[in-house]
């Protein structure tokens, strides 16, 4: 809206409106940022009237236009009333406790015993890299059950006081006893020197270790 040539403005500044004529101009932004943000198509409040007038239900105001109503949209009063019936809503909602988990039932297995083990050192006889190959023995497996192994640190047993030279292997597959080796804490060869072998048909289980070659490669095997 043009306020350049009212009386007390200025050439170029815009001149000064009258409190009416900034409500006007106020309206009109109310109502175009309403229409990029409202479709009146999904409005549930907005209503055509039988006299060919706008209502709007929750404020029950009447407007001429949909301009008009878009820019009540935008008002303090329709926000507040806005506010309010969706307090009321929250408040009316009945209270739905958590869904349950469905409960994961825990495998048990009795455990007979520790099994068969065999332990062979190895050398390549080329390099001088030293290795250990794992036997392990496991004729009464569970059905679909793999055997598994991990290397543990000294510091996450409590069996014997922390040694910082030594790791731990261990060998587990139910319905066995989890068993364990005491090897030197070297840094593990992770090529293809380092394999694992399940043979279904025989239950056996094999796993070969090498470890990477050191300055003074003099460290026991256990």
């Amino acid at each position: 809206m043009d306020f350049q040539n009212r009386a007390g403005g200025k050439t170029g500044s815009g001149g000064v409106a009258s409190a009416a004529d900034a409500g006007v101009d106020r309206r009109e932004r109310l109502r175009q940022l309403a229409l990029e943000t409202i479709d009146l198509q999904k409005d549930p409040y907005f209503m055509r009237n039988h006299i060919g007038t706008y209502e709007c239900k929750l404020c029950l105001t009447l407007h001429n236009n949909e301009g008009s109503y878009l820019a009540h949209t935008q008002g303090k009063k329709h926000q507040a009333n806005l506010a309010r019936r969706a307090a009321k809503e929250q408040s009316e909602q009945p209270f739905l406790p958590a869904p349950q988990k469905a409960a994961v039932e825990t495998k048990k297995f009795v455990k007979i015993g520790r099994p068969g083990y065999k332990v062979t050192r190895e050398r390549d006889p080329g390099s001088g890299q030293q290795a250990l190959l794992f036997q392990i023995d496991y004729p009464e497996i569970t059905d679909g059950i793999a055997p598994r192994h991990r290397f543990m640190s000294a510091y996450e047993q409590k069996i014997q006081p922390p040694d910082k030279r030594w790791q731990y292997l261990l060998f587990a597959a139910e319905p066995y006893e989890t068993i364990g080796f005491k090897i030197p804490s070297r840094e593990v060869d992770k090529s293809e020197k380092f394999w694992t072998m399940w043979n279904k048909d025989t239950k056996q289980f094999f796993l070969q270790v090498a470890f990477k070659m050191e300055r003074l490669d003099e460290q026991p095997y256990y």
